[in-house]
């Protein structure tokens, strides 16, 4: 047996017990299980991406946790990222031949703990060749029918929700309206406007005005966003102005996130690079590009649809957790 001296431990006497209940861990293991049926089903194979990567993200509102390795004693250190998902390593599967996969695994994030997020969560991914948005949507909505015991989902694009909750076209909308409008709804900015875009000012008001309006009833699928919140997405083919992006909210919470994705590996280096250029603007630091990622798509990416889903936050939605930490084996604070 280990003995501690007592005045090193400095954690509450009860923190080294789970963050969630054994019922919650139960029904924490039937999702699971749910999920893993419901891909089994439909023939959908189940991969293992790994976590620790060469690269992480360019996303200037995103970041990775970092950690340093040696191959051996005599080569220098590199750095390396904790995934923030397994999308890179899943495009390079599809592009090795890969059909129709998917993950269940951890993912990371390095941003505060709150009600919905944890730095360490839970992600589901998969991806379909052959499938466009819409046809993915439809999956994503047999999968949520099926473990939130619902009937109903909604969908809407982008620029109805702007049109119907704020008068804004999302699409059309110059600078100043979009400022204005800002200033109205009493949105908070503590560094001003000088280092906003319009995409920026766009994520306020669908955050602050548009997200808490949906309805609880239902889950809500909101498509097409603008093309300069394109992502990993392609462009439109009939409308240029957007992308084939989707998102699903539920009462609060953002669930999942999905493209049909981008192929062309000159477009997504581009897109890294503007990252990065936006990432300077803002102060902050560039990122690496994965190699690895632009030469799979070099390579030949299949047409396909894939989406990311939090479910850690289904499984609150699943069992009214108003919290995340009440789901998870151990939160941030317990780790």
């Amino acid at each position: 047996m280990i003995h501690v001296a007592a005045n090193t431990r400095h954690v509450h006497k009860n923190n080294w017990r789970p963050s969630a209940s054994i019922e919650q861990l139960k029904k924490r293991a039937q999702l699971l299980s749910q999920l893993r049926r419901f891909f089994e089903s439909r023939d959908v194979l189940e991969i293992s991406a790994p976590v620790l990567a060469s690269a992480g993200v360019t996303d200037p509102f995103i970041d990775n946790f970092s950690t340093q390795f040696s191959f051996s004693a005599q080569s220098s250190e590199q750095t390396l990222y904790l995934q923030s998902s397994p999308e890179y390593a899943m495009k390079r599967l599809l592009a090795a031949g890969c059909e129709h996969i998917y993950s269940i695994g951890p993912a990371f994030r390095h941003e505060g703990a709150g009600s919905n997020h944890n730095p360490e969560f839970t992600m589901l991914e998969w991806y379909r060749s052959g499938f466009d948005m819409q046809m993915l949507i439809d999956e994503v909505s047999d999968l949520l029918k099926t473990t939130l015991n619902i009937e109903n989902i909604s969908q809407y694009s982008y620029q109805d929700v702007f049109l119907k909750h704020m008068n804004i076209d999302p699409l059309t909308a110059t600078t100043d309206e979009l400022i204005e409008a800002v200033k109205l709804k009493g949105i908070d900015l503590y560094n001003g406007f000088e280092t906003l875009d319009n995409d920026d000012l766009l994520q306020m008001l669908f955050s602050h005005c548009i997200e808490p309006s949906f309805a609880n009833h239902c889950p809500v699928i909101v498509t097409h966003f603008p093309a300069s919140q394109a992502s990993l997405a392609r462009i439109n083919s009939l409308d240029n102005r957007v992308a084939n992006r989707f998102e699903v909210y539920f009462k609060g919470i953002e669930l999942a996130n999905g493209f049909h994705e981008l192929s062309d590996a000159n477009e997504q280096a581009a897109r890294f690079e503007s990252d990065n250029k936006k990432r300077s603007a803002l102060n902050f630091p560039t990122k690496p590009i994965d190699q690895y990622l632009l030469t799979a798509l070099d390579a030949g990416l299949p047409d396909c649809s894939g989406v990311a889903l939090g479910v850690d936050r289904l499984l609150m939605l699943i069992v009214g957790a108003s919290h995340i930490r009440d789901v998870l084996t151990f939160d941030i604070a317990r780790a």
